[in-house]
């Protein structure tokens, strides 16, 4: 049995489907600088690039201490060097802005209820901030004691 498409092409063959071409608005390729919290939101997306830098440079360190001593030696020979300070300097403020933007979405993205009540954001953003103190005071307590 012929589709309707086929039958339809039979019966007008100059017959063309039509297709309405999308209205799409034009924006500027900074149009995030118009707006503070677009541009914040830019910034914090752009922060996942220092995320991935960690996440290689961890492997990277991974990799030199699997390899022995002095591999690992010259490793962190080349953590020495100022261009290196510098950069996991960078890094590490811009993985604490990314941590705290991220922590702050967290009453958006976590709606809690008691029964009826809803939790207050307060009491969710407390919670999160107390994790990730406590994360972090394990860790340096594991660098510095054991």
């Amino acid at each position: 049995m012929p589709s309707e498409s086929t039958s339809r092409v039979a019966k007008n063959p100059k017959y063309e489907l039509y297709h309405p071409k999308w209205y799409r608005s034009r924006y500027p390729i900074l149009w995030w600088l118009k707006k503070m919290a677009y541009g914040k939101f830019m910034v914090r997306e752009l922060t996942s690039l220092a995320v991935g830098y960690l996440a290689v440079f961890l492997m990277l360190q991974i990799r030199a201490l699997s390899l022995g001593e002095e591999a690992y030696a010259s490793f962190q020979v080349l953590l020495m060097s100022p261009a290196f300070q510098i950069t996991n300097g960078i890094m590490l403020l811009l993985l604490v802005f990314h941590s705290v933007t991220w922590l702050n979405l967290a009453p958006k993205a976590l709606v809690l209820y008691l029964g009826k009540h809803r939790v207050p954001d307060i009491v969710v953003l407390i919670g999160h901030y107390s994790a990730w103190f406590a994360a972090t005071t394990l860790v340096i307590w594991f660098l510095v004691v054991v």
